[in-house]
């Protein structure tokens, strides 16, 4: 394999590379699932601890002590419980994409043999990164789920919408990691930087609020935010029973498939120079 030849870029390469290598992504997912929390005294538990403490400590903060209510109607309203169960919705969302953006500019770096002394497909690295991304939301989600059946004694027959609502994201967070892993490589810098990206993404999503509760002309400039749309149905088929928007949906699914797109075509053309880089 020449690793300067040209690689396919179209959509049909994308599924095909996803198709060919289905095999490897489940093999190297697993094992980072499993690497994250090897050696430690809690193991897996870790996966359900963290996403609990932070839950704890953000409805601690936002209803103890700013004492934020959520405007969704009056079952929810000035009721601490809806009120953590939306803000976890909220940070499921936002924690899939945080970690993925974070993590994506070293993936190439910090696996130099993969690209100069075997022959790898570096293009499963970043589904790779997503999937085990997807993992943490998953658990987290679970826990939702399970203390609103706790808290509530029902679950919304609506929830099983979540996955067509989430699909869409994980395929445009897909995209967006290819695009920060081919330029990571080049811009060493840009590791520092979506540290800062993920903060204000939580700060310019409506993790801790209600769209509604932004003035009415601000509220178009936070629809323009990936996550906001997400956030939104999340909360919506999950926790207020309501049906997915489903033709936001439709065109949220067809600019999705074209960022992942474009970022496989990025990949795949600023591969051939990785080599000469690392």
């Amino acid at each position: 394999m020449n690793p300067h030849a040209r690689q396919g870029r179209s959509p049909a390469a994308l599924v095909h590379a996803v198709w060919k290598h289905r095999a490897l992504v489940r093999t190297l997912a697993v094992r980072e699932i499993r690497g994250r929390y090897q050696g430690s005294m809690g193991g897996m538990l870790w996966s359900v601890a963290v996403p609990l403490l932070m839950l704890a400590i953000y409805t601690f903060v936002f209803s103890v002590v700013f004492k934020a209510r959520w405007d969704q109607g009056a079952s929810a309203a000035d009721d601490r419980t809806a009120h953590a169960f939306m803000l976890f919705a909220g940070l499921i969302v936002h924690g899939l994409f945080a970690e993925v953006i974070s993590r994506a500019p070293q993936l190439i770096p910090s696996n130099p043999n993969f690209v100069k002394k075997v022959v790898f497909p570096l293009e499963t690295l970043p589904i790779v990164c997503v999937l085990a991304a997807v993992f943490q939301a998953v658990v987290s989600l679970v826990i939702l789920l399970a203390a609103q059946l706790i808290f509530t004694g029902r679950l919304q027959p609506s929830a099983v919408y979540v996955i067509p609502v989430l699909l869409p994201f994980v395929v445009l967070t897909t995209g967006a990691a290819w695009i920060l892993c081919s330029i990571g490589v080049f811009v060493r810098d840009l590791a520092q930087l979506t540290g800062i990206i993920a903060m204000l993404a939580m700060f310019m999503s409506p993790v801790f609020f209600p769209l509604s509760a932004l003035p009415a002309n601000l509220q178009p400039w936070m629809m323009a935010n990936p996550l906001t749309f997400v956030i939104e149905q999340t909360r919506t088929v999950l926790l207020l029973g309501g049906q997915p928007h489903w033709p936001a949906l439709a065109l949220y699914s067809l600019l999705a498939c074209l960022v992942a797109w474009l970022g496989f075509a990025c990949f795949q053309l600023a591969r051939r120079k990785f080599a000469d880089v690392l």
